[in-house]
């Protein structure tokens, strides 16, 4: 078969202003980046009260397991049935397309285009997202070389500086000078600035999060703002263009809103709150996906954005594929089998309408194929294959006709916490009920962070777990369905303007590294400007 490359530069792409057109959009209302991609307008609102569908998926093995290409390959099947419907994702970081895990555009004939330009620098908005990070890391500490009125104890600071590339030389760095200290950087996926640009409703709204980020304490341990430094104007300047949803478009020629790239074991996993509500004022169906497995993006999407959008998804589709449960079975199905289950009762436990999706590939057996069938329909679920890397719309139609039943059903939505749970209680919830853990230890780092919060009366946050995306524990060998398991919480990092605490598990990176094998070694690019080996 073709390459993903290959098969993306064969695709004729409709100008974007074709694809607009399609969703009622008028030209005045985007802002063209070439001819394939635009910004929409921030005033854009349709008519339509679409049906919001979330794809998950089960724990990944390190090259992914499809999610993207099943909800790309999704919505142009609901689109080829005659259904108004938009795909809306997250935008690919730098990090994993030279990394190991390749871009975040789909695969086969199931993806958005142009590939190349979305998985490299697209509209800018990451590279937004790093600009004003970084800037307010220079703020901290220009203001103390100045002299320090506000008294900033550097000691306390609570921003890093971060970079849109894997590079683990620069998961501890040493700051000389008149501010000499131990720091570190993260990856822009990572950073509260990216995951306050996917949680703010609009630009005044961004503004108003980005003066609430808590930068440090004072000598007086005090907690001292962004507006303490007056720098969430500058801060918002930088912004004011990543804010707007990106509109790109299928090779199927359908929409689809690339906004916002938060990582899902280190950030909250999700698009932005402003394409998503865009897209179901636009269409009838809106197909949308979280990081990783359920434990992570999934939940984080009903915990932390449907918190925050009062809008509960219509449908959660689980994809899993032969090879991700063979990898949580050590090389067996029968075995890897409970780690579907897992992912199952978590996400039972928040939303009844569940749809079970095998996302197929090549290699896959049809004793493999119906030994899942039969577990999955044993236990009450719906399933269907999806097939759409090798046939695009074609591939999916039966999912498809699957999603518009299933969206008619009544659906029960819980949260799984109350906000007004002490840090403590809310992080067992989570530990215990859903991550099935037998035992929590709290090191004393976080124990103390968790007193110092409370006694602030910043407590009433939801949670944002930081760990490994390749098991449910904190390990990430304890693979399949791990029970009756010790969790360690490492450490508890509070992020005010985004809107949530961030609980560390385990030993989690937030500045991942390069593998032994990177992606890059194996791109090429001619002097046409033809780039080989992107994937």
């Amino acid at each position: 078969m073709k390459t993903d490359i290959e098969i993306a530069n064969e695709t004729t792409l409709k100008p974007i202003t074709e694809i607009a057109s399609k969703l009622g959009i008028l030209e005045d209302q985007i802002e063209c980046y070439g001819k394939y991609k635009a910004k929409l307008s921030l005033d854009i609102q349709g008519k339509q009260n679409g049906k919001l569908i979330l794809v998950t998926s089960t724990n990944p093995t390190p090259y992914g397991e499809g999610k993207t290409t099943v909800t790309i390959g999704l919505n142009d099947a609901l689109c080829r049935l005659g259904k108004k419907s938009i795909a809306t994702l997250r935008e690919p970081s730098l990090g994993p397309v030279f990394g190991i895990k390749g871009g975040a555009t789909g695969g086969g004939y199931a993806q958005v285009v142009p590939m190349e330009d979305i998985n490299l620098h697209f509209t800018g908005d990451i590279h937004a997202v790093t600009a004003c990070n970084n800037l307010l890391c220079a703020m901290i500490d220009n203001h103390i070389f100045q002299g320090n009125a506000l008294k900033i104890d550097p000691n306390t600071i609570q921003v890093t500086r971060c970079l849109d590339i894997n590079d683990r030389a620069l998961r501890h760095i040493h700051l000389e000078g008149k501010n000499e200290r131990n720091e570190s950087f993260v990856i822009s996926t990572a950073s509260e600035i990216m995951a306050i640009l996917c949680l703010s409703e609009n630009l005044m709204d961004l503004k108003n999060n980005l003066s609430h980020i808590l930068i440090a304490y004072n000598t007086d341990k005090q907690p001292i703002y962004v507006s303490d430094l007056h720098g969430e104007e500058a801060l918002t300047i930088l912004l004011k263009d990543a804010i707007k949803p990106n509109l790109v478009q299928s090779l199927e020629h359908n929409p689809v809103l690339i906004h916002g790239g938060p990582f899902a074991n280190i950030a909250h996993g999700c698009n932005s709150i402003i394409a998503t509500k865009t897209a179901l004022s636009l269409a009838d169906y809106v197909v949308t996906e979280a990081g990783f497995g359920s434990d992570l993006g999934a939940f984080k999407f009903m915990d932390i954005k449907c918190r925050k959008m009062n809008r509960k998804p219509d449908l959660v589709i689980i994809n899993t594929t032969i090879r991700s449960l063979k990898y949580n079975g050590n090389g067996t199905l029968e075995e890897g089998i409970c780690n579907l289950q897992a992912h199952m009762d978590i996400m039972q436990k928040m939303n009844t309408n569940i749809l079970i999706c095998l996302n197929q590939f090549s290699t896959d057996t049809e004793d493999e194929i119906a030994y899942v069938k039969h577990y999955v329909e044993n236990q009450r679920f719906p399933f269907s294959i999806c097939n759409a890397y090798s046939l695009g719309s074609n591939g999916a139609l039966e999912i498809a006709g699957m999603v518009t039943q299933l969206c008619e059903k009544e659906n029960h939505f819980t949260l799984p916490y109350s906000l007004e749970n002490s840090i403590l209680e809310k992080i067992g919830c989570i530990l215990r009920n859903y991550y099935q853990a037998d035992m929590v230890l709290v090191e004393e780092d976080a124990k103390r962070e968790m007193e110092h919060l409370e006694q602030l009366g910043l407590n009433q946050l939801p949670i944002c777990i930081a760990k490994t995306q390749y098991a449910i524990a904190d390990n990430p060998d304890e693979l399949g369905y791990p029970r009756h398991h010790v969790i360690h919480v490492m450490n508890v990092k509070i992020a005010t303007g985004a809107g949530f605490l961030i609980v560390y598990l385990g030993n989690i990176m937030t500045m991942p590294g390069l593998s032994k094998d990177p992606a890059y070694l194996h791109m090429h690019v001619d002097s046409n400007g033809t780039i080989k080996g992107l994937y």
